[in-house]
């Protein structure tokens, strides 16, 4: 995983409130036929790990990022916790049954992360990759885009897709279209959340918080201190070795 990658426990808190998690229906496509524990990769402050305890299968929590694996265990304390990353994983070969990844694909070197996610899978096992992406069909969520600027993975996914590499065969796709309620705070927790703003100048910060402000007093309901829905697409793939 990249330096850039490793920025995210400077907001390890705004991450935790501000970020979504994830859809059942994403999560039960992913595992679907796994059998035996699951490994949530570059779990960050345990979104996509809750949701897999939730689908009532064991997991293993593994990030390079100390803070954020304390804030995991925190809000996730049924979680086993192990430092890491997906070029490097503590565990040994043939462990486990998935190996999952939430925001967190487009941060690895692709050929030696494959690699290695394939020799903890047990045989026949799942490399699942999803995102979650604001979906600005929505005017006002082409807005926010515009003031907070685009991630790397929101990148990704308009210029095609991830890729993965050797030894995995091609990649399926789900897709689940879900709304999340969000106020003025929340909001910009998720943006303090984001690494162009957690590595970016304090000048760019500014800016980016005076915008936001700007937009949210002209939102309805968020204006008045209450709520409003943000629409999501969480984009799912799952591989499994090719042979």
């Amino acid at each position: 995983m990249t330096d850039r990658s490793t920025s995210f426990g400077r907001a390890a808190a705004d991450y935790a409130r501000g970020r979504p998690g994830y859809p059942d229906d994403a999560v039960t496509w992913m595992l679907e036929g796994v059998e035996g524990r699951v490994l949530d990769l570059g779990a960050g402050t345990g979104k996509l790990t809750a949701a897999v305890l939730h689908a009532g299968r064991d997991v293993v929590a593994v990030d390079p990022d100390p803070v954020m694996l304390a804030t995991l265990e925190a809000h996730v304390p049924r979680a086993r916790v192990l430092r890491g990353r997906a070029e490097e994983i503590p565990l040994p070969d043939a462990s486990v049954g998935a190996v999952v990844l939430g925001q967190a694909w487009h941060w690895v070197d692709v050929e030696a992360a494959s690699a290695e996610i394939a020799r903890v899978l047990t045989p026949g096992g799942v490399l699942g990759l999803v995102w979650n992406i604001r979906d600005e069909r929505d005017p006002w969520v082409a807005t926010l885009g515009r003031v907070i600027g685009h991630s790397t993975a929101e990148l990704l996914l308009v210029d095609g897709g991830p890729r993965v590499a050797a030894p995995f065969g091609p990649l399926e796709t789900y897709e689940s279209a879900w709304t999340r309620p969000f106020t003025a705070s929340s909001l910009h927790a998720l943006v303090r959340s984001r690494s162009n703003y957690i590595t970016g100048p304090d000048a760019l910060k500014r800016d980016i918080d005076t915008a936001l402000d700007a937009l949210i007093a002209r939102t309805a309901g968020l204006a008045d201190g209450g709520e409003a829905a943000m629409p999501y697409v969480t984009h799912a793939f799952r591989a499994r070795v090719a042979g």
